[in-house]
């Protein structure tokens, strides 16, 4: 594991872009994961205002609130839209299907379109009590993609991006530990005190499903990007 300090989440945006740009350059990306969330959006600006051709790679996301339709404002579909995929063009674009009639369905066709297209880089944030995607607490690492119910202290958090006082759903669709520890590389961004518990369980080197953020643990290439001194 590569620890990389930086003084704000724009100079962590900074490192990223170096490491997309050489893998693009060198042939090595064709496959990207990509997160939502604050710590992603200057990450993508960056991407935004660049040069980087991604119109021969095919992007995953990480996960989508149940219920949710890409047109709804709250949706990671829509967020991607608007910081992204509107900016830049990719080959293919993939976001699990909140809306779908059959969710069991939709998990184990998203998992498939995974074990097709593997992922080169997976970027990753972490919550507040260490989830990575919508891995929360005590999911096995064994998990695919699967239907997550969120934590209270998921719901917590997350409520505050809703917008028109709608309120947040209590499941989502999401990349399982197994779906994203199969990516060649792991890129976890991490800013602000709140987020200080996570990474240190993380540096610690205990792997436990109480934090599944230390299932990073058991990857061979992972880079942590954060404002902490840890």
């Amino acid at each position: 594991m590569k620890l990389i300090k930086v003084e704000s989440p724009e100079k962590g945006a900074e490192h990223v872009f170096r490491i997309i740009k050489e893998e693009l350059e060198n042939g090595r990306l064709h496959v990207l994961g990509l997160a939502t969330g604050s710590t992603m959006i200057p990450v993508y600006k960056e991407w935004a205002a660049s040069d980087l051709d991604f119109s021969d790679v095919t992007s995953f996301n990480l996960d989508e609130y149940v219920g949710l339709s890409a047109s709804n404002p709250n949706s990671y579909a829509y967020f991607m839209e608007q910081h992204l995929f509107s900016k830049k063009k990719f080959k293919e674009t993939h976001i699990p299907n909140g809306a779908a009639p059959d969710l069991d369905k939709e998990c184990a066709d998203y998992e498939a379109l995974l074990l097709k297209h593997p992922l080169d880089i997976q970027l990753l944030g972490t919550g507040e009590n260490g989830h990575i995607a919508f891995n929360e607490p005590g999911t096995p690492f064994d998990s695919v993609t699967h239907v997550a119910q969120l934590t209270e202290s998921t719901l917590g958090v997350n409520s505050q991006y809703f917008e028109n006082d709608e309120k947040i759903p209590e499941t989502a669709i999401s990349m399982g530990i197994t779906s994203i520890l199969r990516s060649k590389k792991l890129i976890l961004l991490a800013f602000g005190e709140k987020k200080r518990a996570a990474i240190e369980k993380l540096l610690e080197g205990n792997v436990s499903t109480e934090w599944t953020i230390t299932a990073l643990l058991e990857h061979d290439d992972v880079i942590v990007i954060t404002d902490l001194d840890v």
